[in-house]
């Protein structure tokens, strides 16, 4: 049984309030039910829980004493970057007996070492003032994602955020060298090492990373920088279907190597719904065609210098039947609208119909075979299920989301996210796949994560949890039951 379930009726004791609030001081922390609100209420998706107080330190050390303070009591944390999560792993439970940890005040950049290409942040500090910050020094930090204007890099850690870089760069975890994190017990561990090597035993920093929070709250985070990209290409390319397009992935691979950057894939009905729905979009290309590729060239040679060698690549592979047609963007408007298209599928959805989302990954050679199977299953079970896919084909991540036929009432169909998750995740599995590749699991998936994971595997997540966390009191019932 879940800890969190044995104490469902005890309230945060007064007197653990009142030493909360004496830590932080009246800057430091939220107690009225109107300012508490959007803490407890996620940006989509409808995940809404209640606490009695929201606290916002303003150091690793009141993180400590505010840590120390609920783990004397029994008080359970959560821990909660930028709030915008799409699995319920930053909301509380409803039931008021949470107090919630929010990072937004951390938000000092320590250092920034060129030499060793790094930059040293806390918790709190925004993404896009990080890669601010990194542009200012010629550098990239290459973690792109929608809501990068707002989302906190704590959060991004702790969920191991992909993005639309990934394919080049690596998820979150492959950009993290070090780590400061207040632990279950309010110990902090100093792990802020900026080392590419370090074979001294276990790496402790991948607990973390992906650990929405369950394990200790990361205050502090050493990152790696690259070389700022001079040169950009940006094009759309249309292709038959996602076979196609994972044999454009491969023709790229060798003609462009290291330069190939993004590989964004959308279906039809992707254009077609942003066309509609969201002002100032207008259809890429003359002709329609059933699937299209988002793709970016980078490098560091002179500006212009991959436009020939791009062009070759693509022109092979229409002359191949690869590709069906394609626009180069000429502009730097021009490429800002393509990549419009892609950024606001996260809009859209929720305008077209109500959707059941998944974000899976499988092997890329066997992408197609995926979105087949699972086009083919839903049809037979739904008729006039609308198949809504898009997503970061370079690195096998699909956002598989199908959206309800025209004539369902959206609450009906949303009562069948049992029956249909079950359908994709049991592709997915037989695939070797993953039923999460960029969201985490959080509340949304703890239950299907329990059907698809080995039992040996969950036995060793709880065995870390128990060891780290005995009383479960660090973002229970999140990732894992125990």
């Amino acid at each position: 049984m879940n800890n969190l379930t044995k104490r469902t009726s005890k309230p945060v004791p007064e007197d653990v309030l009142y030493q909360l609030k004496e830590i932080v001081g009246h800057s430091g922390y939220l107690d009225d039910p109107a300012e508490i609100a959007p803490y407890c209420m996620s940006w989509r998706d409808n995940w809404v829980g209640s606490t009695p107080l929201v606290l916002r330190p303003a150091s690793v050390d009141e993180v400590s004493r505010l840590v120390k303070v609920c783990a004397s009591a029994g008080v359970p944390i959560v821990p909660q970057g930028g709030n915008t999560g799409l699995t319920g792993a930053g909301q509380p439970h409803g039931n008021g007996s949470e107090v919630i940890i929010s990072t937004s005040r951390l938000r000092a950049i320590r250092d920034i070492d060129t030499l060793n290409d790094t930059i040293t942040v806390e918790s709190g500090v925004v993404l896009a003032e990080i890669q601010r910050r990194a542009s200012e020094y010629d550098r990239l930090f290459p973690l792109s994602l929608g809501a990068e204007g707002t989302c906190q890099i704590g959060g991004n850690i702790s969920t191991n955020a992909g993005g639309v870089q990934v394919f080049r760069y690596g998820s979150t975890r492959n950009l993290i060298l070090g780590l400061e994190v207040v632990l279950p017990d309010g110990r902090v561990w100093d792990g802020l090492r900026a080392l590419r090597k370090d074979n001294t035993g276990y790496d402790l920093k991948q607990l973390f990373i992906g650990g929405e929070g369950t394990l200790g709250v990361i205050t502090a985070a050493v990152l790696r920088l690259f070389p700022k990209p001079i040169e950009t290409q940006t094009a759309l390319v249309a292709v038959r279907s996602p076979h196609a397009a994972v044999e454009l992935l491969a023709h790229l691979r060798g003609q462009m190597a290291e330069h190939l950057s993004t590989f964004e894939l959308m279906r039809r009905i992707c254009i077609d719904a942003v066309i509609e729905l969201i002002p100032g979009h207008g259809d890429p290309l003359a002709t329609k065609f059933p699937w299209y590729v988002l793709m970016e060239t980078t490098g560091q040679g002179p500006i212009g210098s991959l436009r020939e060698p791009l062009e070759e690549a693509l022109a092979s592979a229409l002359e191949n039947g690869i590709a069906d047609d394609v626009v180069i963007a000429e502009s730097g408007e021009q490429r800002r609208r393509l990549w419009a298209i892609r950024e606001d599928q996260g809009e859209v959805q929720h305008r077209i119909g109500t959707g059941i989302k998944h974000d899976v990954s499988i092997p890329v050679s066997r992408i197609a075979e995926f979105i087949e199977r699972a086009d083919a299953a839903l049809a037979a079970a739904y008729p006039g299920i609308r198949h809504y896919a898009f997503g970061h084909v370079g690195d096998g991540n699909i956002h598989y989301n199908p959206i309800a036929p025209a004539d369902w009432a959206g609450d009906a169909f949303a009562r069948e996210r049992g029956p249909i998750n079950r359908i994709v995740h049991d592709i997915i599995t037989d695939l070797r796949g993953s039923i999460s590749a960029e969201h985490g699991i959080g509340q949304l998936r703890i239950e299907q994560a329990e059907i698809y994971k080995p039992a040996v595997e969950l036995e060793m997540m709880r065995a870390i949890k128990r060891a780290l966390d005995p009383n479960n009191l660090m973002n229970p019932g999140k990732i894992l039951r125990l």
